[in-house]
């Protein structure tokens, strides 16, 4: 396979995709215990180009067995901090060496444009290796002075330690294949855990590439370990598996909780980064341009699957029809085409059933009321295409209002003042993120506060730095993501007192 979709391959991702892939448990590439397997479909023509195992509970169990033995045997738990520190940069200087492999495997499991795979995905997977390497050596505890009034005439020393959570299974969505992994594997490793990652079934290939390049750089047999195969099969194996202590999950609110419910059984830890439905809110006093532009970037990144996507749009009464017909005309000029295509700014929806379900959620908004000022219907071609749609005439009681689309359809919708916007914008089960559009500092910095959001974006959108913390309220999620605060999902703190 040299060219797809007529694009000339790089020599690594037509070796990677000639040879039969099988799944890592230890440090032995297998197939599952079932010997069924799993076909990898290309969203942009609905086409099979290759397959793995279809692992099943029998794969976890092993995987975990052997997540179990590498944390607590071998040279994994001797590693120095320094040590775990050098293994991820190395790791990264991997990955950052086949950059280009990654990102067209990335482009045609999941349908992304290769570039945006390439100069975002990629590049954040390799500034994250980085990042959390540096942390291998900063995990600390404190001391302090201890009063124990029951003994008065013993004195006593205290102090606490982190210490890695043992074996962590975590389960990432299809997205953002590559980097979820990277956002689960990085802390745990930097950490001293070890680790069974479950794909999502619809894009599993980078995350056995990205194993394979972990191997390389050293990693002991069983640090981590890859499973492929279906969600309530392998997923619901791992999240109820009472062999695992930390359970890290991205994905859908719905099935979240489903993992939160398995994990709480065993009293498991669990980190859970859900759903969302961010609210753009556009300020009379800003540039439309600009504003127009942001709102397109906010819900037309990744074919608008993603968890931060701006899905709903809030103008200002004075200035909506200006924005809406500046979005709705960067919309209309969009090149949808296969994501292997350098060309192409919109790829395919990752499946037919993603594709059916954000045609259905445009139809019930146009039964409804709502019209499409824009886009509003499948792209050309046999591939899973959606047009970027942008739908106004939209109220806040209509369903694609209210449930989370995870496509590129927006809605957008006038207001009067910031009180009513704030109202309107907290009004939803999600608190993932927002943005803000305004040169106003002063009411911008009024209107943060209201705002019910993990993260909020002034004049910007889907923008995110590994030193800042990431993660939703109400139903977007449990814990936080990246930065000093990940440490807190992967670790435990132990107290000791010492008695002198």
């Amino acid at each position: 396979m040299e060219r797809y979709h007529g694009q000339l391959l790089s020599d690594g991702t037509r070796r990677f995709l000639e040879n039969p892939r099988r799944m890592l448990i230890g440090a032995e590439w297998v197939e599952a215990a079932s010997g069924e397997t799993l076909a990898v479909v290309d969203p942009a023509s609905g086409e099979k180009f290759a397959s793995v195992p279809a692992g099943g509970a029998e794969d976890i169990d092993r995987a975990v067995a052997a997540a179990r033995r590498a944390f607590e045997s071998g040279d994994w738990p001797k590693m120095r901090p320094v040590d775990r520190e050098r293994l991820l940069l190395k790791f990264a200087d991997l990955v950052e060496a086949n950059a280009q492999e990654l990102a067209e495997i990335e482009s045609l499991d999941n349908g992304k444009p290769v570039t945006m795979a390439r100069h975002v995905d990629v590049a954040l997977v390799v500034d994250f290796l980085r990042y959390m390497a540096g942390w291998a050596t900063k995990i600390e505890g404190s001391t302090m002075d201890v009063s124990v009034p029951i003994v008065r005439d013993r004195e006593f020393f205290g102090f606490t330690r982190r210490e890695p959570v043992g074996v962590v299974g975590a389960i990432i969505p299809w997205n953002f294949p590559l980097l979820m992994a990277a956002w689960k594997v990085a802390p745990a490793l930097a950490t001293g855990c070890t680790m069974v990652l479950k794909p999502a079934e619809e894009t599993p290939l980078s995350a056995l590439r990205f194993a394979e390049l972990a191997l390389e750089a050293g990693y002991p047999a069983g640090v981590l370990n890859v499973v492929t195969g279906l969600g309530h099969k392998a997923g619901a194996a791992l999240a109820s598996h009472k062999g695992v202590e930390k359970v890290a999950f991205t994905g859908s609110t719905e099935i979240g909780k489903l993992v939160g419910k398995a994990a709480l059984d065993n009293m498991t830890r669990v980190s859970l980064e859900l759903g969302g439905k961010s609210p753009v809110i556009v300020l009379d006093d800003a540039d439309v341009s600009q504003a127009a532009a942001g709102a397109a970037q906010a819900i037309f990144f990744n074919q608008g699957q993603v968890c931060t996507a701006g899905s709903r749009l809030f103008v200002h009464k004075s200035r909506f029809d200006e924005v809406v017909e500046g979005l709705s005309g960067i919309a209309a000029g969009m090149k949808l085409g296969a994501g292997i295509d350098p060309t192409t700014q919109i790829g395919p929806l990752v499946s037919a059933t993603q594709q059916k379900r954000v045609l259905g959620y445009i139809e019930s908004g146009f039964a409804e009321g709502a019209r499409a000022a824009t886009g509003g219907a499948a792209g050309e071609g046999a591939g899973y295409f959606v047009k970027p749609t942008v739908l106004v005439d939209t109220t806040d009681d209509m369903k694609v209002v209210r449930e989370e689309i995870f496509g590129p359809v927006v809605v957008a919708m006038p207001y009067d003042d910031l009180d009513e916007v704030a109202r309107r914008a907290n009004d939803t089960p999600y608190g993932l993120a927002a943005s803000i559009w305004s040169n106003d500092l002063s009411r911008v910095h009024r209107l943060i506060p209201k705002i019910q959001a993990g993260t909020v974006w002034v004049n910007c959108h889907n923008i995110l730095d590994n030193a800042m913390p990431f993660g939703g309220l109400k139903q977007s999620g449990i814990g936080r993501e990246m930065g000093r605060a990940v440490l807190d999902l992967y670790t435990e703190s132990k107290s000791v007192i010492m008695a002198l």
